[in-house]
């Protein structure tokens, strides 16, 4: 027994040891429990009711004829079609999400999707109390809504700066995914400003929070109980959790809400311009040493830009002095600005950088406002190309001059390398405006072979900038 015991003693005292850091690593761990318990009466559970049109029955794939008889043998008459056609009575339809209380008086800041035409807003609070809710307004832009109920004295949930957050931060939610109110769940901040497609006007905080379908528009707290976010999305393959989800920073979403408690919309900074990001081998047809800035592709003639004398084919690199790192980055930097205001750009044009004072536009509710015989050309065979005469109405219409149509793109050519397709119009080569085909066969022989060279489009009734590079065989 003695022999016994010696031999187990170092093993007693590893576990011991290994115990004893296990201990020390749960200590060092955050506890949230009195954070969720000081936070939780002011996160509230939404759901809304939206009336739509019924279905007249389950067989309105058949275009609301009649049942096939093979159905009928088994159905009868028990799915009629109402007369008049194949749509039945309306329906309601619901969903459920989250918000949080800002103020003692009733006002309550959710995800303007979770709100998005809801005919009822019902809000239910900690203590199982539920009050309709008015919609104060909604930023599809930003996704953040405001709601009032009629109440006082509401228990409100402390704010915090988002801009203080810093990547490895722990970080918490509380919300109702799936209607399962309160639900706590935690994590750490996984990166900041980041631009989900779409979405180019918030810089979002990305997290592993377990975010789920109900959670949209619940607080996202630091460990001293603040709200740094509103919990908006999530990155999915399956529809569900899969580590990804994103917040909008609580410094963006209260600008949002104050501007629509004030006015009932908001208000941003226009450029009045159409973007795309700079490539690597854009950045070498333009002489610059990284991809960076926000090519102009186009512009509205009658936006800020065009008025103060940008022009397509300029990259915008600073905004006021901050360097815009990639071109999803200008939106936002122009959206923070009011409109009225003079931003400096510095901006990148042939090859030489310049400063352009811009008066800012305010934010439009809408967005930006037959061929010849082909030519060909050794020159156009050296692009892998053919192209025609472009119609000079079509020219007008789009408000451009000359240009040239594709006609036909050899898959193997430079031009199909750079993204080039039948159907684009061709307006400028390395800078130079194309007025026709004999024009495009001369700017082709004094193209270099050792770089890229940009190329503006039109494709659709819009205007990109792809690069072009030759080979030297």
């Amino acid at each position: 027994m003695k022999r016994l015991t010696r031999t187990l003693s170092p093993w007693i005292m590893l576990a011991a040891i290994l115990l004893a850091g296990q201990s020390a690593m749960a200590r060092e761990l955050p506890d949230f429990t009195e954070l969720v318990e000081q936070a939780s009466p002011g996160v509230v559970n939404i759901s809304t009711t939206r009336v739509v049109e019924g279905r007249a029955n389950p067989f309105e794939g058949f275009g609301g004829q009649e049942i096939p008889e093979i159905f009928r043998d088994f159905f009868g008459d028990r799915f009629p079609v109402p007369p008049g056609g194949g749509q039945g009575p309306p329906e309601e339809r619901q969903s459920l999400g989250s918000g949080f209380i800002i103020s003692e008086d009733g006002y309550i800041l959710t995800n303007a999707h979770v709100v998005q035409g809801a005919d009822e807003i019902l809000v239910r609070f900690n203590d199982r109390r539920e009050l309709s809710a008015e919609m104060i307004g909604a930023d599809e832009r930003t996704d953040v809504a405001v709601l009032k109920v009629d109440a006082d004295a509401l228990p409100t949930l402390s704010l915090g700066d988002s801009d203080t957050l810093q990547v490895g931060e722990w970080v918490a939610a509380i919300g109702s995914p799936f209607g399962f109110d309160s639900s706590v769940t935690a994590g750490i901040v996984s990166a900041i400003n980041r631009t989900l497609p779409r979405d180019a006007y918030v810089p979002f905080i990305q997290t592993d929070v377990a975010i789920n379908p109900g959670n949209s528009g619940g607080p996202l707290f630091n460990l001293d109980g603040e709200v740094v976010g509103i919990n908006s999305q999530i990155f999915t393959r399956s529809g569900g959790f899969m580590g990804l989800s994103f917040a909008i920073p609580i410094n963006v979403a209260m600008d949002v809400a104050d501007q629509l408690r004030d006015g009932g919309r908001v208000s941003r900074g226009w450029l009045g311009v159409m973007i795309q990001p700079v490539s690597r081998d854009l950045a070498e047809s333009f002489g610059m040493d990284s991809s960076r800035g926000a090519l102009i592709a186009d512009l509205d003639p009658e936006g800020p830009a065009a008025r103060d004398g940008l022009r397509a084919g300029d990259v915008i690199l600073e905004v006021d002095g901050q360097e815009v790192e990639r071109s999803s980055t200008l939106p936002r930097l122009i959206g923070n600005a009011n409109p009225g205001n003079e931003v400096e750009l510095l901006v990148l044009r042939d090859g030489d950088e310049r400063r352009i004072d811009v008066t800012l536009g305010d934010w439009p509710e809408s967005g930006m406002p037959s061929a010849g015989t082909p030519s060909q050309s050794d020159s156009q065979a050296l692009l892998g190309l053919s192209v025609s005469e472009l119609d000079p109405a079509e020219a007008e219409q789009l408000g451009i001059e000359g240009g040239v149509r594709i006609q036909e793109v050899d898959p193997e050519g430079a031009a199909a390398a750079a993204g080039i397709r039948p159907g684009d119009i061709l307006v400028s080569l390395d800078h130079q405006s194309v007025q026709g085909p004999d024009q495009l066969h001369e700017l082709v022989g004094s193209l270099p072979t050792d770089r890229a060279v940009p190329v503006r489009l039109f494709r659709d009734g819009r205007s990109l900038f792809v690069a072009l590079r030759l080979t030297s065989d």
